[in-house]
């Protein structure tokens, strides 16, 4: 096989990242190492529909983003819904990317457990694996039971490996991480009051946060 036929393993994690921290970042670099990708694009949400609206503004949250991937060879930011001006689907989103890559390139939409619980209320969810595979991120404390739809799909589409996925699309595997206890909420709520938030940003984004005086609280 040629290089220029040579299948490409691309993964997507979208968020807010609001901002961005070393959770994020140690998930990201674990699958992509994990499942051997040649890139893993971070995919800044610009208003995700079933999210809260961001506290900071879409390029303060590409920019800490941009900057925390910065000289890591396998990730990279994709930053095409925030050039949207409408509520961004992950449906779009994955069109958008499918039509840029070669037909049996692997596409694999990577999901938090309790995002993946809640797939049915998602614009055209069932459309989502003629593009991509999922790759759900099982947290050793997940006690959330998924709805009988996802049950029914998990029955049909299901892999054991995550490794063993073929194709370019249509499968669902599980990856087994313990994240690190970080969230954007602590983070936000730290800067909010005053406090530190080094070592659970990378150094490139806590900068970046002092220098636009972000999370502030209001004076």
């Amino acid at each position: 096989m040629s290089k220029a036929q040579a299948v490409r393993r691309i993964g997507i994690l979208g968020g807010t990242f609001d901002p961005v921290h070393i959770g994020h970042l140690r998930s990201a670099l674990e699958v992509a190492e994990f499942m051997g990708l040649d890139e893993l694009r971070l995919l800044p949400n610009a208003r995700p529909p079933h999210r809260d609206t961001p506290q900071v503004a879409a390029k303060d949250r590409l920019a800490m983003v941009q900057s925390a991937v910065q000289g890591v060879p396998c990730l990279s930011v994709d930053s095409r819904e925030l050039a949207r001006d409408k509520p961004s689907y992950t449906i779009d989103t994955l069109e958008s990317i499918r039509a840029e890559l070669a037909a049996n390139d692997q596409l694999f939409l990577v999901l938090g457990w309790d995002a993946f619980c809640g797939l049915p209320g998602w614009h055209r969810w069932e459309e989502l694996l003629q593009h991509c595979h999922i790759l759900v991120l099982q947290r050793p404390d997940a006690d959330v039971e998924p709805p009988d739809e996802l049950r029914n799909l998990l029955a049909a589409r299901s892999e054991s490996d995550p490794a063993a996925m073929s194709g370019p699309a249509g499968n669902i595997s599980f990856v087994w991480q313990t994240p690190l206890a970080v969230s954007a909420t602590q983070i936000r709520q730290l800067l909010a009051s005053g406090k530190s938030v080094r070592f659970l940003v990378p150094d490139a984004v806590l900068a970046y946060i002092e220098a636009h005086e972000l999370y502030r609280a209001p004076n």
